[in-house]
């Protein structure tokens, strides 16, 4: 009996010390969040093979080309892990592989881009800020992190008619190295602001947003939507009209953790779905010392791991009119959903490749 009470307090004072070393370790302050109701894989949102015959170009030219844009010249830009950002044409929904040519390096890490009246490349670069890219090539810093000690994570952007730029701050909290401490960390500190060239002046319009991710103007910037990937919902804000100022809800009860979101410009917004809900994390909700010591363990392993291909297409209201998913991994982790010319392109954070696939019919 000595012996084995030996061993279990040998036993509990590794798993103590285990304990306590997370605890430590742990940059996250948990807390009790209401996990948001959040749909399965049916009905309107039910699994399919609709992106299985997506065409994937530019294999292995870099890693996580998250956004695509083209240019006011034809052009296509993508942005990569290590700070490039490359032009390439594109010929009926090909790629003209002789065509892609290096753009720039930001020197950190582009992520969504957009471009202005003026045919400069507006990107949010995670580490560098908001950035203005010419048509030569030189770029300029619009919002320096160095500046507003506020900024954390600046994630996407779109651009009204009238040069307002739009632009997300995930997190107050995390960067992009640790993003996922946020979304276990569930304490809302999220962004959607705007910059206004001609003054040079920030201005913030929603806090509080479970991470906020993609942006993207209605139409006639009537109203913004911004993605909040920890929440499972787009919300929108209204810019005009007698709602003008109010908050609302365009979509929630997602199945997965939206990304970015872009507007056709006509009737469709795109939606990226990157990976589903984990309903492990969603279990934790109202536990968070257990969280907190999940922070303490490398960010690496709290990632979702995902092999699914996911997108959805969204009316003026909301409603789900497209549903374009793959299971089998032929490119998965979708991160943007751009559609030019009769064609959507995908982008991921973690594909060493874009894809396009010829626009689909409504469901």
């Amino acid at each position: 009996m000595g012996r084995f009470l030996g061993w279990a307090s040998i036993v509990i004072l590794i798993l103590a010390t285990a304990i306590l070393a997370l605890y430590i370790r742990s940059p996250i302050e948990p807390i009790v969040f209401d996990p948001p109701k959040s749909g399965s894989l049916t009905g309107e949102f039910a699994a399919n093979e609709r992106l299985a015959g997506l065409a994937i170009y530019m294999q292995n030219r870099g890693t996580g080309p998250e956004d695509i844009v083209k240019g006011p010249a034809g052009y296509f830009y993508t942005g990569y892990q290590d700070g490039r950002i490359v032009r390439f044409s594109v010929s009926e929904g090909r790629v003209v592989e002789g065509s892609i040519r290096a753009f720039v390096n930001t020197g950190g890490r582009p992520l969504g881009m957009q471009f202005d009246g003026a045919g400069n490349l507006i990107v949010a670069d995670a580490f560098k800020g908001l950035l203005s890219v010419s048509p030569s090539g030189e770029i300029s810093t619009l919002v320096d992190y160095a500046d507003d000690s506020t900024l954390r994570f600046i994630d996407d952007v779109d651009i009204a008619d009238d040069g307002t730029i739009w632009f997300s701050d995930a997190s107050g909290r995390f960067g992009l190295h640790d993003y996922i401490y946020d979304i276990v960390e569930a304490s809302a500190t999220g962004r959607l602001l705007s910059y206004t060239p001609a003054s040079g002046q920030n201005k913030v319009h929603l806090s509080g947003l479970y991470f906020a991710n993609g942006v993207a103007l209605g139409p006639e910037d009537s109203w913004v939507l911004v993605n909040e990937t920890g929440a499972s919902r787009v919300t929108r804000l209204w810019l005009k009209g007698p709602k003008a100022g109010v908050k609302d809800t365009f979509i929630d009860g997602l199945p997965g953790m939206p990304d970015n979101i872009t507007f056709n410009g006509v009737d469709t917004f795109w939606l990226a779905m990157p990976a589903l809900r984990s309903s492990e994390m969603d279990a934790l909700a109202s536990y968070p010392f257990i969280r907190k010591l999940l922070g303490g363990l490398p960010s690496s392993l709290l990632v979702p791991k995902s092999q699914l291909g996911f997108a959805l297409g969204l009316d003026l209201n909301g409603k789900v009119t497209f549903n374009l998913q793959s299971h089998s991994g032929i490119y998965h982790t979708v991160t943007s959903v751009n559609e030019y010319d009769g064609y959507i392109w995908l982008g991921s954070l973690a594909m060493p490749s874009v894809a396009a696939l010829p626009l689909p019919v409504t469901q």
